[in-house]
């Protein structure tokens, strides 16, 4: 008699086929970032879902899948947060943390992509020497 104890791996191991895979993180394919300047705002839950908090900041790098945001990182930074983009009247844009630096930067995804039509919006509000002559087009 032949016994099955020990031919199946064990359960808790490491395996490559065990890790689960997100499209969004894992096989999307990274936009180039651009330089920008803009006023944003970050606003996310506090307390559980009782308050609501925002916090000013500035997208320092922006592409279509991610950005760089200028802000104090002394204070507890949440995990998902909301980006709104008052000038360019860009509400709401659902982010993800993605990594904090020591020089009062972060990393943060979006949870969709920006539309090439948002990205401009944002790039024409820009405060930055490689905007200047950007354009809004009111009919496209």
């Amino acid at each position: 008699m032949i016994s099955m104890r020990g031919t199946a791996p064990a359960m808790h191991q490491q395996h490559f086929l065990n890790k689960e895979e997100s499209f969004m993180y894992d096989r999307e394919t990274n936009f180039p970032m651009e330089d920008t300047r803009n006023e944003a705002r970050i606003e996310y839950t506090e307390k559980g879902m009782q308050h609501l908090s925002s916090r000013r900041c500035e997208i320092i790098k922006l592409s279509k899948s991610s950005a760089m945001i200028g802000i104090l990182t002394q204070f507890h930074l949440p995990q998902n947060f909301y980006l709104d983009v008052p000038s360019a009247r860009i509400p709401l844009i659902g982010c993800l943390l993605k990594r904090v630096h020591a020089n009062n930067i972060i990393e943060a995804r979006f949870l969709r992509l920006l539309s090439d039509r948002d990205l401009n919006r944002i790039f024409v509000y820009s405060t930055h020497p490689n905007h200047r002559n950007r354009t809004l087009d009111i009919y496209g």
